[in-house]
């Protein structure tokens, strides 16, 4: 597994653009941190950013896994890019004949996958923790590391986004087509949505039945964290709104997510194996 590791990265290391998109991906991750130095100070009006409790614990896990999700496009296009690659370069012909089976072509490109995720994971575990140490009114071991629930759907949801652009890049062959797939899929998730919900079920059964759907089912697993806020909370409260939705990251949903990356390898495979290179 080492080998085919040290395969993969060593073929993203010596492509310029590839690269490039890691480290921008890595930075923006960064980023966040940023956020905690926005300040507006206009005469009366004093606004710091990381004051709103954004960075409190737990509550931190939840926002940050969610806003970082967003920037994983990033090592999508990497995906796709080096799967094009494999083939514009025939590299994966030469692969094949230098002694790796299909099988092992498929394993090394997920093990890649798994690579990105768990880096990902880690480095936002990590700017998370540095940020709530910082700035978080509430720092007891306890409460620091309740809800790392979150910290696992966001690997979870790597892995199966991930696994689905790898998917696209062994089916579609060329990066500009697989990242277009990704969108026209996004749109017609998005479609098959409002028909289910204008000509066959009520809200509850649309979103029941959306959530066995791969993208969204990838999306469900964090919820969106703002009006969980409690600045938030209480201005809807002061306006006699009731907030009530349900934040948790449930397993079955985690079950899902897994069962389409299983599903999108195994196609991956059967593709490839299939395919005359």
């Amino acid at each position: 597994m080492v080998r085919l590791l040290q395969i993969e990265f060593i073929k993203l290391w010596n492509n310029r653009a590839s690269k490039v998109l890691i480290i921008s991906y890595f930075l923006l991750l960064t980023s966040i941190a940023l956020v905690a130095a926005i300040k507006f100070d206009i005469g009366p009006v004093k606004f710091h950013l990381a004051e709103i409790g954004i960075f409190n614990f737990p509550y931190i896990w939840h926002f940050n896994t969610f806003v970082t999700a967003f920037f994983k496009l990033f090592l999508a296009i990497v995906i796709v890019s080096m799967m094009a690659n494999e083939y514009s370069n025939k590299t994966i012909k030469q692969n094949l004949i230098d002694g790796l089976s299909k099988k092992e072509f498929v394993l090394s490109k997920f093990l890649t996958v798994l690579s990105f995720a768990v880096v990902s994971t880690v480095f936002v575990f990590l700017v998370s923790l540095l940020l709530g140490l910082a700035y978080s009114d509430y720092n007891e071991l306890s409460i620091i590391f309740s809800d790392l629930e979150f910290v696992l759907a966001f690997f979870v949801k790597l892995v199966g986004f991930f696994s689905f652009c790898l998917f696209l890049g062994i089916l579609v062959k060329r990066s500009a087509f697989a990242l277009g797939f990704l969108i026209i899929w996004q749109i017609l998730e998005g479609i098959f949505r409002g028909l289910m919900r204008w000509k066959l079920f009520d809200a509850d059964t649309t979103e029941t039945i959306m959530g066995f759907f791969p993208l969204q089912s990838m999306f469900n697993l964090i919820k969106e964290p703002i009006t969980r806020l409690e600045s938030v909370q209480t201005v809807a409260d002061q306006v006699g709104e009731k907030i009530e939705l349900n934040y948790n990251v449930h397993w079955h949903e985690i079950l899902i997510v897994l069962g389409w990356t299983a599903i999108f390898i195994y196609l991956s495979y059967a593709l490839l194996k299939k395919r005359d290179l």
